[in-house]
């Protein structure tokens, strides 16, 4: 047996060796010594363990005598350190091949290691055993466990909720519980969570066992969503609804709570079938409706916070966990409000009065316009009716024009109380948006809130006196026409009265398009051949009255057989003159 590391360390030739042994047992003997010396060396199968004595440390080596004619290595790097590594120490490794070309046998002591720790595991350990290790690495799928021997703990169970970063237990003793045992494939799968969740549903068994509805408890805050939080009372998660967690309004746990923090809080409900616990936070206090009839009484002031507008309203803060509603229709006696917007912004303090308290639905009806006193509730007094005011004309519709004669306050000009004797098609025709006119109050009604106003009214009724006495039956006045619809045309006299020419007066033939006839801004003589002072209407013609600018046209067949034509509408004599002197003038040219 020669062991060539040896030989290369002292640097000394193997053949030198031989040569002195021989000088020194004879020759032939060192044969026989060999030959003596197999027969009494243990034989071995490969993959056996065996137990070898350390001899020493050769670089990177572990010498062993493991009883075989010739030593054994083993990597240091196999040992855990070293100064694990005793000369005289004894040591399992596994014979793994025979003599290389250095003359030693090669075994590893990790293998050996890895075997025995397996028999002991299997040995000492069942599928379902609690064993505990330390994590040495991370590998594919999860980590490795050594607990003797490298047994595999797969991600998905860590932990009961996803883990973040799985290598972050390197170096971490973790408690398990085997799943799986593979003899063949010498391979063992551990699980924590199986192991925590079996300890939570005792301690969640433990936990209902004890508690009852209306105890306060403690908790950590595990989780956080939008509809409330998640408390951990040790075995069980209780939940913290947003709704229970203040009187006031909040519009995210957040901002309450953070995870981590721990709580005390009031267990609300109880389901023991399906595990389930409700949780408050603001039932520890009172609730601040219990007295809020004796605090706000109906009718009395209050001052608070808008905190949120909506369409139809604005809430407003009068303490935390009471909140009243302000609807759109009382925040102002006058102003029409399209949206609450137009009147306060959230963070506005406002002073309101109490309208109404509903207890039960936890719901105060607020107003604001109430702080002041109704300004219609006075109106009658203030503007009665025949009275002359001046007001500000806000707006114009078709039906006639809006005045404002006090803050807040319009009252309506109707277009048919704009002109005693004037067919007013348009507000704009009388007055503009924007100008100061005066009106006549006519009526007042202030349970629907309205005012109507008149602008004729500031005058005696015309009708009444002055235009059945200027005008009568059979006058011929002159007048300048103003407008022109298919049936006739309106011809103001003076002042703004005015009287319709109907397109049947116009002309003894028939008139198919008045336009052709006369047109607007044309002054014409015409006669009063109706007064109806009742229905405030005059009827004029302009049949037997002379206008030189109104000439009737006639056919073209009509002007072919006739050179004179004779005017219908003037009176007999007139007629006559014209006739004869258009025949004089004939025969003169007849004689020529």
């Amino acid at each position: 047996m020669v062991n060539k590391l040896v030989l290369e360390k002292y640097d000394i030739k193997q053949e030198e060796i031989e040569k002195e042994l021989e000088e020194i047992i004879g020759s032939g003997s060192l044969e026989k010594i060999e030959a003596a010396f197999d027969t009494s060396i243990k034989n071995f199968d490969l993959g056996t363990i065996l137990r070898g004595r350390v001899l020493g440390v050769i670089g990177n080596n572990v010498i062993l005598d493991t009883g075989y004619k010739s030593e054994g290595t083993v990597p240091l790097s196999e040992f855990d350190s070293a100064e694990e590594v005793e000369v005289g120490a004894d040591i399992e490794v596994m014979l793994e091949s025979f003599e290389d070309d250095t003359g030693l046998i090669q075994i590893s002591k990790r293998k050996a290691d890895r075997i025995r720790g397996w028999e002991k595991i299997v040995n000492k350990y069942q599928e379902g055993d609690v064993v505990t290790g330390r994590v040495v690495r991370k590998i594919k799928g999860g980590l490795l466990v050594d607990v003797g021997i490298p047994i595999f703990l797969p991600a998905s169970q860590i932990d009961i909720k996803p883990p973040g970063e799985i290598a972050e237990y390197i170096g971490t003793e973790v408690t398990c519980k085997i799943l799986k045992i593979d003899e063949v494939q010498q391979n063992i799968i551990v699980s924590r969570r199986k192991l925590i969740e079996e300890e939570r549903n005792t301690q969640k068994r433990e936990f209902l066992d004890s508690v009852e509805i209306g105890q306060v408890v403690k908790g950590e805050v595990k989780n956080i969503a939008d509809f409330g939080a998640f408390i951990d009372l040790g075995g069980i998660d209780g939940l913290l609804h947003i709704t229970d967690m203040s009187w006031g309004r909040i519009s995210h746990p957040s901002e309450m709570l953070a995870i981590g923090d721990d709580v005390e809080v009031k267990i609300l409900d109880i389901d023991a079938v399906k595990d389930k616990v409700s949780l408050g936070l603001k039932q520890k206090t009172e609730n601040p409706w219990t007295s809020v009839e004796e605090k706000y009484p109906i009718g009395s002031k209050i001052k608070g916070q808008v905190v949120n507008i909506m369409s139809y309203g604005a809430f407003v803060k009068l303490e935390t966990g009471i909140e009243g509603l302000v609807h759109i229709s009382e925040m102002s006696w006058t102003r029409r409000i399209n949206h609450p917007s137009d009147v306060v912004a959230i963070g506005d303090s406002v002073e309101a009065v109490v309208l109404n308290i509903n207890k039960d639905k936890e719901e105060i009806s607020l107003s604001l316009k109430q702080v002041e006193q109704n300004p219609w509730t006075n109106i009658e007094e203030k503007y009665p009716p025949g009275v002359t005011i001046k007001g500000k004309v806000r707006n114009l519709t078709n039906y006639g024009a809006f005045i404002e004669i006090d803050e807040g306050i319009d009252g309506l000009l109707h277009i048919s109380d704009m002109s005693w004797s004037k067919k007013v098609a348009h507000p704009s025709e009388i007055i503009k948006k924007g100008e100061m006119i005066e009106v006549k109050i006519l009526s007042v009604d202030k349970d629907k809130k309205r005012v109507s106003l008149g602008i004729k009214q500031l005058s005696d009724d015309p009708w009444k006196k002055e235009i059945p006495e200027k005008y009568k039956v059979g006058d011929i006045v002159k007048g300048k026409v103003t407008k022109m619809t298919d049936f006739g045309a309106f011809i103001d006299l003076s002042n703004g009265l005015e009287g319709l020419l109907h397109i049947s007066e116009v002309s003894k033939e028939k008139i198919k398009k008045l336009e052709s006839v006369i047109s607007i801004g044309q002054e014409l003589n015409v006669k009063i051949v109706k007064i109806e002072p009742e229905a405030r209407k005059i009827g004029l013609s302009l049949k037997g009255v002379e206008n030189e600018s109104v000439q009737v046209q006639k056919s073209e067949s009509q002007e072919e057989q006739a050179d004179v034509e004779v005017t219908e509408n003037m009176d007999v004599e007139a007629t006559e003159n014209v006739v004869e002197e258009k025949t004089d003038d004939v025969k003169e040219e007849d004689n020529t």
